[in-house]
This record gives C-alpha cells, sequence and structure tokens, in this order.
C-alpha cells in the first residue's frame, strides 16, 4: 500500500513506512508469552504509548522475529580482522565477498579535508545498518514476513570521527526517527532521479533512495561534515563475532526481561549486574528497545554506545582468537555482511579494511567518546519524531567539523591568531544578512536590522543590512574575501563577543559580511557556543574506559 508523509509527494508503492517498528517488537513466531524464559513475567503488557514513545505506526502482518543489529559487525570486523590478521585469509576470496557501492549519490560534492599543523586529516566513517530482509539468512533471523524483498531502511547511523593526529575518536549516532530533508539523489544502478524532499521525512528512508550513498549525502547536507568512508552491514553476525571474542561485559542495574504480552521486545533477560554476553544474548541487548531507560530509542543507543565501549576495552585486554575454524568462519561472515565505498579510495579490499583496522586502534580507549545527536521531540503531525535540537546538535557537528576532541580534553590544535586592524570601526564597512532560518522555522523579522544597530553602537557606523541573501546559516559567523581584510572582520567579532574561530576567509563575499545564524535569533548580544567549545551535556556523552557505565531498567520490565 503506499503512503506518503510529506504533503504534496504522492504516494510511493510498496514502500514500508519509515516509522513501522524496525529494532524490538515482534520478536516471537509463537504465541506471546510464549518465548525465551517464558515462565517468568511472560504476560507483562507494553507500557502505554505518550508524546515520548517513538516507533511510528505498527507494522501489520504476522509477528516475526526481531531482525538483529547488524551494524555492529563492522566495528567488530575492523578491530579483528586487524587484531587477528585474519586480513589474510583467502584474501582473493575475501574480496570477491565484499559488496561495493558509490560513496555520495548527492548532487553536492563533499569539501576536501583541511589538514593540520602537522600535515594530519581526520577520517570519518558512517556506519549504516540495513534491515534487509531479501536474503534467506536474514529471513531467517524473522521480522515480519510482508517486509520481505521491501525497500531497506537505514535504521542504524553512526558517524565515527578518528582524529588527525589519531589521539582520539568520536563517535554520533543519529536516531532512527530523527526528521530532516532528504537532498537529491540519483539511483547509479538504475539512474533514477529522487527529487530532494519537499518537506521532512525520516533519516532512515535515505537508504532506499539509491543506496548509502543517499545517506551519505543527507548527513553532509545536515553536518557539513566530509565523509571518507561508509561500512554498511545487512548480516547477523554479531552472533559469531561476539562468541568469537569470548563475550562482552554489560552491566544493568535491575533484573530486566524485554518482553510484553503483545509479543515486543527482544527477549533479552539479565540478572542485576555484570554479565558477559555472547551469542544470542549480545543481539539481545543490542536490539532491546522496551526494558531500558524509557523504552525509546535513545535508551536504546545508549546501550548499544555501552556494548561498543566494552567490546572494544575487551580486545584491547588481549583478547585472542586462536581457533583457525573459527577465525575462518568470522572473516567469511565479516567480509560477506558488508556493503563499502567503492574506488580507488574506497574500502573494497581486506588489505584496505584491514589497514583501517590499524588507524581505529591507534586512541586508547580513554580517548574514545560514544555521543547521541542532541535532539528535541517533534509536535503536532511530527509527534513521535524527533528534530536535530538547535544550537547543540550543530554545536557536536562543528565540533567534529573542527576536529576537536568531545571528551573535554586539550586539543593540539592552534586557536586563531589574532590579527590588527588596519582601520579605526566608523572606517569598516560591514555587511549583515539574515540567516535565522532553519529547516523548521522561518527568518526572525528584523533581525538584521537588529544587529546593524547593535554594530552602530560600537562604532561600526558604515553596516548596511543584505536584503537580497537570506541562506539560511546554522552558526552564526564573519566571513572576509581577502587576507588584508582579516584584522577588520576580527574586530567586528571581538565586538560583538562572537569567537575568532566563526571569522573565516571566503570567496563568496566581496566585503565583510556578517551571517546572522540560527544561534542568534534572540535579541540581545550575541551568546553562542564560544571558542573553547564543550559537548552538550543532551549528547550524552559515554567515554570508552567507563567500566562503572550500567543501563537503567524501564519500569515495568523487572522480574
Amino acid at each position: 500500500m503506499g503512503r506518503s508523509s510529506t504533503p504534496g509527494e504522492g504516494t510511493r508503492p510498496r514502500v514500508r513506512h519509515a516509522g513501522q517498528l524496525g529494532w524490538d517488537d515482534g520478536l516471537y513466531e509463537d504465541a506471546p508469552g510464549k518465548g525465551p524464559d517464558s515462565g517468568a513475567s511472560g504476560g507483562r503488557s507494553a507500557p502505554a504509548d505518550s508524546g515520548h514513545r517513538r516507533g511510528g505506526s505498527k507494522r501489520r502482518g504476522k509477528k516475526g522475529k526481531r531482525r538483529v543489529l547488524r551494524w555492529v559487525a563492522a566495528v567488530l570486523a575492523l578491530f579483528i580482522l586487524g587484531g587477528a590478521g585474519a586480513g589474510y585469509l583467502y584474501y582473493e576470496h575475501l574480496n570477491g565477498n565484499l559488496k561495493k557501492e558509490d560513496l555520495n549519490i548527492g548532487d553536492k560534492k563533499m569539501a576536501e579535508h583541511k589538514a593540520n599543523a602537522a600535515g594530519q586529516t581526520p577520517l570519518n566513517i558512517l556506519l549504516i545498518g540495513s534491515d534487509a530482509r531479501d536474503s534467506k539468512e536474514n529471513q531467517k533471523l524473522g521480522g515480519a514476513k510482508n517486509t520481505f524483498g521491501a525497500p531497506p531502511l537505514a535504521d542504524v547511523q553512526m558517524l565515527l570521527h578518528l582524529s588527525a593526529d589519531r589521539s582520539n575518536m568520536s563517535v554520533i549516532s543519529m536516531p532512527r526517527d530523527t526528521l530532516l530533508k532528504i537532498p537529491k539523489c540519483t539511483d547509479p544502478k538504475t539512474k533514477h532521479v529522487y527529487p530532494a524532499t519537499t518537506g521532512l521525512e525520516m533519516t532512515n528512508e535515505t537508504l532506499g533512495r539509491g543506496g548509502p550513498g543517499c545517506t551519505v549525502a543527507t548527513w553532509y547536507e545536515l553536518t557539513g561534515i566530509t565523509i571518507d568512508h561508509f561500512m554498511m552491514i545487512d548480516f547477523a553476525g554479531v552472533v559469531s563475532m561476539a562468541d568469537a571474542i569470548g563475550g562482552v561485559p554489560v552491566c544493568v542495574k535491575g533484573n530486566v526481561y524485554s518482553h510484553t504480552s503483545t509479543g515486543k521486545g527482544s527477549g533479552l533477560k539479565l540478572e542485576k549486574g555484570t554479565t558477559k554476553i555472547k551469542g544470542k544474548q549480545a543481539l539481545q541487548w543490542l536490539r532491546t528497545r522496551y526494558g531500558f531507560e524509557d523504552g525509546t530509542d535513545l535508551g536504546r543507543t545508549h546501550a548499544q554506545h555501552m556494548y561498543m565501549n566494552s567490546m572494544v576495552r575487551e580486545l584491547r585486554k588481549g583478547t585472542k582468537l586462536t581457533d583457525p575454524g573459527k577465525l575462518t568462519d568470522l572473516a567469511e561472515a565479516a567480509t560477506n555482511a558488508l556493503t563499502v565505498d567503492k574506488g580507488d579510495k574506497g574500502l573494497g579490499s581486506v588489505t584496505k579494511l584491514y589497514n583501517l583496522a590499524e588507524e581505529l586502534k591507534k586512541p586508547p580507549t580513554k580517548r574514545i567518546t560514544m555521543t547521541t545527536m542532541p535532539n528535541v521531540y517533534g509536535t503536532g503531525v511530527n509527534k513521535g519524531r524527533v528534530l536535530p535540537k538547535p544550537v547543540e546538535a550543530d554545536q557536536l557537528f562543528q565540533m567534529v567539523r573542527d576536529d576537536i576532541p568531545l571528551d573535554g580534553k586539550a586539543s593540539k590544535r592552534k586557536a586563531p591568531a589574532a590579527k590588527k586592524p588596519t582601520a579605526s570601526p566608523a572606517e569598516i564597512p560591514v555587511t549583515v544578512r539574515n540567516g535565522t532560518r532553519t529547516d523548521t522555522d522561518y527568518p526572525v523579522k528584523g533581525r538584521a536590522s537588529a544587529v546593524k544597530e547593535l554594530l552602530s553602537g560600537k562604532g561600526f557606523t558604515q553596516a548596511a543590512i543584505d536584503t537580497q541573501n537570506t541562506a539560511a546559516a546554522k552558526r552564526t559567523g564573519i566571513l572576509f574575501p581577502t587576507v588584508d581584510m582579516e584584522g577588520n572582520a576580527q574586530a567586528v567579532a571581538k565586538a560583538l563577543g562572537i569567537p575568532l574561530s566563526a571569522v573565516k576567509k571566503s570567496t563568496d563575499v566581496s566585503g565583510i559580511t556578517l551571517a546572522v545564524g540560527a544561534d542568534w535569533r534572540e535579541d540581545g548580544d550575541y551568546h553562542g557556543p564560544s571558542a573553547e567549545e564543550k559537548t552538550p551535556e543532551s549528547a550524552r556523552a559515554l567515554n570508552g574506559d567507563d567500566e562503572t557505565a550500567c543501563m537503567d531498567i524501564q519500569p515495568g520490565f523487572g522480574w
């Protein structure tokens, strides 16, 4: 049945609703209450929905086992291939297992990285978890039968950022129900063109608009972060991988059983405290939503971060993979699972994956930081969905763009050098434009005029308003066209309390231009993020060395 999530876009036949239950509910194929360990608290009812419940409309058709959280195989594959030396096993055969697709199928070309003082550049990898049901292996794992063969959804999306000096690593997760604008994408195989959405769509729909290259294009459109590679997983290999490393310790603050009387939940059943999980339990942990925190995707994402950190710690402790048969199976499964970006610069060989693994092993666990994109709940027709949180989401993106560590530790990146102005404020022309428009809000009327008055009050009497250019700016910034104007542009920034890091050279302007951004929609002085930015608390930063991390249990799911 067709549907349209954006007025005026019409219907899309045979495309599943992106909000259909995708990672937790309908785990059991038997009757409700007859899943694993059904003797204990098997008749629990699901908590009532509220404005804080995510997931969208209920999936129609038979209940099935839940889909596996395949994305984690990407990280595991990297560390295991590098750490265990599996990269040389069946080299040519394993290379043939890897599936390859275009990195970016959007219209906008991604910017090149800027090297630091030592000539080093960062590395950004988008990890994508697909819910595809187009193989017997995936169908065996379960899921509603009416989704078999349907266009896949990118239900897990994590951006992994490795700093230019390789001293630290940051991960940003984006909830699958995030609403955003999807850019124009062209399917490289069919040449079908998917026009840019006129309204907001869920981010997990990007995968069905030409492949992972559209997911990459959407991330770049939203964040401005240059993405070097993607790794997409459509596979149940987390079981064999968790077994191969001997299990991963996880912690819960109380007894938990993720199961409801209507067949929802992952089936995870753990006692209070720390348990080393592997195989089926590892799968259950990674896809548990009902039973953790408030029963939303945010709680599940936090549990995934705990698992990934713990898994890396186990590997760093010297976990050995010595069974040749198990190692062979692992390498076979991992390469069969992966779809990577193709081309000379892509990850399309085991050697390149091995080399990437070596790079990812460089940051110590204490410098690994897991975060979730700051977000707010939608209202009205967007109820049950989330939107990037104004200012704070872009603050996190800006830190990654500028290669600033998310763990709060000092960066080797030098602050912009202060330059002396060549003229007095009264002699410096400044053009002010209103860039306060966002994806969900119109520009604030009168903002350019108000800021012009602030400048005049500080002696910049030649300030003028640009009524033609109203391009959106997430962050307030000052642009200048030539080096000789940098000191004057910095003088404007200092007068308004704007950090010097927001003063940048640009060939898009002919004179000093102040773009009032979405972080300055309110009257008064500028109070945007400072030059010494910190990771917003709403990002729920989790340090890789934190062995005390423990999941809160959702009321009603204890035993």
